[in-house]
Order: structure tokens, then C-alpha cells, then sequence
């Protein structure tokens, strides 16, 4: 059983965790034949289970729910966990597969557009070589199918990976995890958000010293505004908002799934 402190942001259970801890707790979970998913969230995700009681309770029941972003890190430390780091999801991704060589896991990649799962696979396996990558699915942009799904669940079967690692949009990746980790032969799911564009090109990823400042959604912003504006423009202004509250006792906020 892992006992993983969680810092409580805006009712969010976010574990208070760092990079080598994140590592190792999945290592862990599949040394031991354990099964779960893990969610990377940062604000947008934290303003997105405000008024979604099934995407919280999503969030709330994973094994792991990383601090993908500065701010959740802040209200950790705040909260007294002044060992937590911020788990980027590309970052996680790349420190795991390293990790993965030695141990033998297998490994799945699920989303991204036509043709970038597949080169994702081609650039994780020039960088860790011996990895072992057992299969891709892109997903269409919108629910699957029946037959679609079919055809996922047994493609995962006959691969039999060790992890999949899902490459959507919050919450939709999140939501995945939760309606398929039941019905996929896999031990461990985890949603990276855009690592598969990042690792692969799509994205431009910011700088250390604006991720270090709480400023990736601002490099994430200038390159796709039309996309992003409200995720950012209004999310952000909302989650300062409430935090405010949160930590001043003027709100009260409770972890549940």
C-alpha cells in the first residue's frame, strides 16, 4: 500500500511529491504488481474539477496526481510539504523510460495526430536504446467507436504493455484513463498532455527559467492564442482568486473522490 501525502488545492488531493519520488512510486507500483493511473495537472485541471464533481473525483482517485505546474507546487509548499517539486508530464516521461530500460517494462503510446505517436516511438527509441515499444493507437477526435474500441482493447491485449501513456487535452485524457484503465490489459496509465507534441516537435517547449517563474502557460499561449486564450485567460485569474480564499480559511475546500 502507498501512503502518498497529497496537498489539498481547491479540494484537488495533489501529491506532494518530486521527480525521483514520482519515479520511484511508479516503479514501485509496477514491481509490484499493482495497477493504477497517474494524472499530470497544473491549474487548468484544478479549475476544470471545480464545477465538475465526476472530473474531481477522476483526479482525487488516481495513484499519483503529479504538480504539472508552479502555482500547485507554491500551495504545497504553503501548506508545509517544502520538499515538493514540480512532475512535468514530458520531463516524467522521459525519466521513466530511462528507468524502464533497466527493468524491462513495456511500453504503449496512445494519442497525438496521424503520425506522431509513431515518431514519438522512433525518438524514444534512438534516445533509450532497449527500450521496449509494443504498440501505438491515434485516436480519432471524438469518442471511439464500438468497433474502434474493439480493436484498442485487443490490440493492447496482444501487446501486453506495462504502461500506456496517453498523449490528449485535459480532461479528456483523464476521463480515458478512468472509463478504459479497467478494461485494458496494463498495469499502470499515465496522461502526459502535450509531451507527444513537445517530444516530438510539435510544440515548442518554454524555457527553464519561465518554467521556473510559473510562465510556460504564457509560452504555451503565444504560440496557440486562438486555442488557448481561455484556458489561460480565464482559468488562471480564477485559480489565483480562489487560492486566495483557500489559504486565507475564507474557503473551505475538502479531498474526495
Amino acid at each position: 500500500m502507498f501512503l502518498i501525502p497529497r496537498a489539498n488545492v481547491l479540494g484537488v488531493g495533489v501529491s506532494a511529491i518530486n521527480m525521483d519520488e514520482a519515479v520511484e512510486l511508479s516503479d514501485s507500483l509496477l514491481r509490484e504488481n499493482g495497477r493504477g493511473y497517474i494524472c499530470v495537472t497544473g491549474v487548468h485541471g484544478i479549475i476544470e474539477a471545480q464545477s465538475d464533481p465526476e472530473f474531481r473525483a477522476i483526479l482525487n482517485s488516481s495513484f499519483i496526481t503529479t504538480p504539472d505546474g508552479m502555482p500547485t507546487v507554491w500551495v504545497g509548499r504553503l501548506q508545509g510539504f517544502s520538499e515538493m517539486r514540480r512532475v512535468f508530464g514530458p520531463d516524467y516521461m522521459m525519466e521513466f523510460c530511462k528507468v524502464s530500460v533497466e527493468r524491462g517494462y513495456k511500453h504503449f503510446l496512445y494519442g497525438g495526430k496521424p503520425g506522431i505517436a509513431e515518431r514519438l516511438a522512433g525518438l524514444l527509441a534512438a534516445r533509450f536504446p532497449g527500450i521496449q515499444l509494443v504498440g501505438t493507437f491515434t485516436p480519432p477526435f471524438r469518442p471511439l467507436t464500438l468497433t474502434e474500441e474493439a480493436n484498442l482493447i485487443d490490440l493492447v491485449k496482444e501487446a501486453n504493455p506495462d504502461v500506456i501513456w496517453v498523449g490528449l487535452s485535459t480532461p479528456k485524457q483523464e476521463r480515458f484513463m478512468a472509463d478504459y484503465f479497467g478494461r485494458l490489459t496494463v498495469k499502470l496509465m499515465v496522461g502526459v498532455g502535450a509531451a507527444f507534441d513537445i517530444h516530438t516537435g510539435e510544440i515548442k517547449d518554454a524555457p527553464a527559467w519561465m518554467k521556473d517563474a510559473g510562465l510556460q502557460w504564457l509560452h504555451r499561449l503565444i504560440q496557440d492564442p486562438r486555442r488557448l486564450w481561455r484556458r489561460y485567460c480565464v482559468n488562471n485569474p480564477k485559480f489565483i482568486w480562489n487560492i486566495g480564499l483557500q489559504l486565507l480559511g475564507m474557503r473551505r475546500y475538502k479531498i474526495g473522490a
